[in-house]
């Protein structure tokens, strides 16, 4: 009797020890689950953030350069010093650019603030004959030569970017050129794609929004430095339909009640001084991975040899099903960042190609008018050799335009069989206008060499000679400087090299100077390397940098078709 009872004593006791020891090791797999899914969501919170940072960027970058352009352009300053028989063409003009662009609004003022010329000229909500020389972003270009300001519309009352630029010297203004930018589309993909986002100035001020209820908030988050701003409540009415800023109220993380916290990722965004601020709310995927470890957990205190075979199938088929989202998820991230990266890049050279265009647009001016004195003269063969030459140059305008449609392009195509001259020839249509101005002494290869064929997609190679011309010229920008571009094939195997003879790779970036975020200019976010050769390795070949006794040697190593 009492080794009956003390069989079932030791059997009590063993299992309220397994049941302690499972209860414990139940705990400890719920604190791992938990820190383990906490790291990954802020991990992809972070690469997120990032993405959408750039992203910004390249709109605030595409806009900037219109009104820089714009202020010098001929027909402006003739308008601004009293020849208004250009106002109609000059309005036409203004629409026709807002267009392509996607530009709000693009308008003209004088010195005093009076409109002279809108896009928006042809419409009941017309700027033209308006007076904004109460607004900030009139009087500081006025003052400073370049300025901004987001506010409310004083006519729309829509939210927008006024991006502005002096006409004329400091000593003697003629007026100011501005340009508004609505982020319409841009936040309703926020809105569709994340938790929250937004975008706060200097002062904490919540700019954009995925949620139109933030906008024009104070962000407690964003106090930077501790700092308290005084408020002008009359400017901040004009500015923002509000004389009063409220707090902004972030949303909870899970449940009422739940002790997560929503992950907050900040991103600076330049050139001008904001802060974009991703939301990420982790207790769904925080749920999922605690569920998951209580699931495997009782099933391992269950039938400890079948269901450990069951756990690791399971298991598989989860990091399976999660690799592929994930790998889903980068390549959408990856296009992205391809077109961000080629719309940056087509914003820095716009000006260059709208110089490009004036000059054929002009001569084509001077035969037209020549022609008609000529028929007038019956010197009809002589006028007919003059339409040729306007045919020819409408012929070359149609051909720079058409390649740089074809380089902001979402689509890249599928991969066919290309020279490299071609892809050479494309990407000088976009630069050689830089290289001219900055007198660069560029040396190209043959026409033997360049006739050496791959097998890409156009878009993507000439994406990434265009960034290592661009840094080439950034490397080379004193007078004389000098870019050589080879070719030479070795087998199976093309290498496309630009040598620039500039100060050539800090000693420090070279470990890690295909990183992203990694750069030695000041005004970079050192994506450009990064996304090349990203795209250089997608098609089966690689890009690498190679020491040089002067400068900098990039190589784009590809299989030859």
């Amino acid at each position: 009797m009492r080794s009956r009872m003390g069989r079932r004593n030791l059997l009590l006791i063993a299992l309220i020890g397994v049941f302690l020891i499972g209860a414990l090791a139940m705990l400890g797999l719920d604190r791992t689950m938990r820190v383990s899914a906490l790291e990954e969501a802020r991990a992809e919170a972070t690469s997120d953030a990032a993405i959408l940072a750039a992203g910004l960027e390249s709109e605030l970058n595409k806009f900037s350069l219109v009104p820089q352009v714009l202020a010098v352009d001929p027909e402006v300053s003739a308008l601004l010093g009293g020849d208004r028989s250009q106002r109609d063409v000059l309005n036409r003009r203004l629409a026709a650019l807002a267009q392509q662009t996607n530009a709000a609004a693009i308008y003209l003022m004088d010195a005093d603030g009076l409109t002279l010329a809108a896009s928006n000229w042809d419409r009941p909500d017309s700027f033209v004959g308006s007076h904004y020389g109460f607004r900030s972003y009139f009087t500081d270009a006025l003052g400073d030569g370049t300025a901004s300001e987001f506010a409310l519309g004083t006519v729309s009352r829509r939210p927008g970017l006024y991006l502005s630029e002096r006409v004329g010297t400091a000593q003697s203004p003629q007026g100011v050129v501005a340009v508004k930018v609505e982020f319409d589309i841009l936040e309703g993909k926020w809105r569709d794609a994340t938790a929250g986002v937004f975008v706060t100035d200097a002062d904490g001020i919540v700019l954009l929004s995925s949620n139109p209820d933030w906008r024009f908030r104070v962000a407690a988050s964003d106090n930077r430095n501790g700092r308290s701003v005084a408020r002008d409540p009359a400017r901040d009415a004009m500015r923002f339909g509000t004389d009063r800023i409220a707090p902004l109220a972030l949303p909870e993380a899970g449940a009422p009640g739940s002790p997560v916290r929503m992950i907050e990722n900040i991103q600076p965004i330049a050139p001008i001084d904001w802060e974009l601020h991703l939301l990420t709310d982790p207790a769904p995927r925080l749920s999922a991975a605690v569920a998951n470890g209580r699931l495997a957990g009782v099933v391992g205190l269950g039938v400890l040899g079948l269901l450990a075979a069951a756990a690791f199938v399971w298991q598989r088929r989860r990091e399976t099903r999660a690799a592929a989202q994930r790998d889903t998820h980068t390549a959408i991230l990856r296009e992205q960042l391809q077109q961000a990266n080629r719309l940056a890049t087509l914003g820095q050279i716009t000006a260059g190609l709208g110089h490009e265009i004036r000059q054929p647009l002009a001569a084509m001016r001077v035969y037209a008018e020549s022609g008609e004195r000529l028929i007038e003269a019956q010197r009809h063969a002589e006028a007919a050799g003059n339409f040729d030459k306007i045919a020819g140059l409408a012929g070359r305008i149609g051909q720079i335009t058409e390649e740089q449609l074809q380089f902001s392009r979402r689509s890249v195509g599928e991969p066919k069989q290309i020279s490299l001259a071609e892809v050479i020839d494309g990407s000088l249509l976009l630069l050689r206008d830089q290289i001219r101005q900055k007198g660069i002494s560029l040396t190209l290869p043959g026409a033997e060499a360049a006739s050496a064929a791959v097998c890409a997609p156009h878009v993507q190679l000439e994406q990434v000679l265009v960034n290592l011309l661009q840094n080439a010229l950034q490397a080379a920008e004193l007078e004389g400087g000098q870019i050589v571009v080879t070719i030479a094939a070795d087998g199976p195997i093309i290498r496309l090299s630009v040598t620039d003879d500039g100060p050539g790779v800090p000693e420090r970036l070279r470990d890690e100077l295909f990183q992203p975020f990694v750069t030695s200019k000041a005004e970079g976010i050192g994506l450009g390397l990064a996304i090349s050769r990203d795209i250089m390795r997608q098609l089966g070949g690689d890009l690498i940098h190679e020491d040089t006794e002067k400068g900098a040697r990039f190589t784009m190593i590809m299989p030859a078709a």
